[in-house]
């Protein structure tokens, strides 16, 4: 029991411990039921050495949503890309926590730097904001366009001309 107590508790066991009969009777399902939906790979009980089916409480919470998805008319085919498709969003939701912690943690660490070394700012600078004051003469020594108004082509020298080349500056 030590080793499920880091678990969340919300989270059903993945231990096979149900008979076929006994899911069976817990789900609503007639064993007929049970064995079309493994095949449909709804679910995947473990099995025993001697190849007897066991369900755990994963396989009874997914049982259930089976049901609701069968309700709704779903058709089996479906309800498996369903639960895939669920399965997988899952996953990218837990990756997208376990990454916003991670930028969190980093620009946390990267705070410090930035107050007690003034050099450090470009680190965490908002891409939106100059880097330093030389860019900042650079963006506006660039004469804007106007609205409707089509970029100048550059000159290209006389002998770029001659030959019918482009300057590429």
């Amino acid at each position: 029991m030590a080793a499920e107590s880091g678990r969340d508790a919300d989270l059903p066991s993945v231990r096979g411990v149900y008979s076929i009969s006994v899911a069976a009777e817990l789900s609503g399902f007639g064993i007929a039921a049970l064995r079309l939906y493994e095949e449909y790979g709804l679910i995947t009980p473990l099995r025993t050495g001697g190849g007897t089916r066991r369900y755990s409480d994963h396989d009874l919470a997914r049982l259930e949503r089976v049901a609701e998805l069968i309700d709704s008319g779903v058709n089996l085919v479906g309800i498996g890309r369903v639960l895939d498709l669920e399965h997988r969003t899952g996953e990218l939701e837990r990756d997208n926590r376990r990454l916003a912690a991670d930028n969190a943690q980093l620009r946390a660490e990267q705070t410090p730097a930035t107050e007690t070394d003034p050099d450090a700012t470009h680190l965490g600078a908002d891409p939106d904001q100059p880097a330093s004051p030389a860019s900042e003469t650079t963006r506006t020594n660039h004469p804007r366009r106007q609205a409707g108004q089509r970029p100048r082509r550059r000159e290209s020298s006389p002998q770029a001309r001659a030959t019918g080349e482009r300057g590429h500056h």
